[in-house]
């Protein structure tokens, strides 16, 4: 496993995924953003509980695409900009996204499954 953010004391587990073991902290954040696959997001959904839909994978990429790019964390003004040009008014907004991902919304629970640190200031 590649070097990974990890704290003293700091609480995690260990996620199974394709005969791996992958080391999330506490809340479910890997802690080797290398490790990140489509497999672990499919384990990480089930394990949060999420169906995960068309929509989903769309702001999962989404997140990874621009941080890949822009190297930070997407923020949600960038996230509602981009989904109410692709899905429209309706659903491109704050609320239809904290709708699809329950357990914190796009930054918290989005990040998890996309595989990018937690939200600024939540370390």
């Amino acid at each position: 496993m590649a070097v990974g953010l990890h704290y003293r004391n700091m609480q995690h587990f260990t996620m199974r995924v394709n005969g791996k073991d992958l080391l999330c902290d506490g809340e479910g954040y890997l802690l080797d953003l290398e490790a990140w696959s489509e497999d672990y997001v499919i384990a990480a959904a089930e394990r949060e509980g999420l169906e995960l839909t068309d929509e989903h994978w769309e702001v999962i990429h989404f997140i990874r695409d621009f941080h890949e790019q822009q190297g930070v964390q997407a923020p949600v003004r960038d996230m509602i900009k981009h989904f109410r040009t692709a899905w429209g008014k309706e659903k491109g907004n704050s609320s239809y996204l904290h709708l699809i991902f329950p357990k914190g919304g796009p930054q918290k629970q989005g990040n998890r499954l996309a595989g990018v640190r937690k939200p600024k200031g939540e370390h």
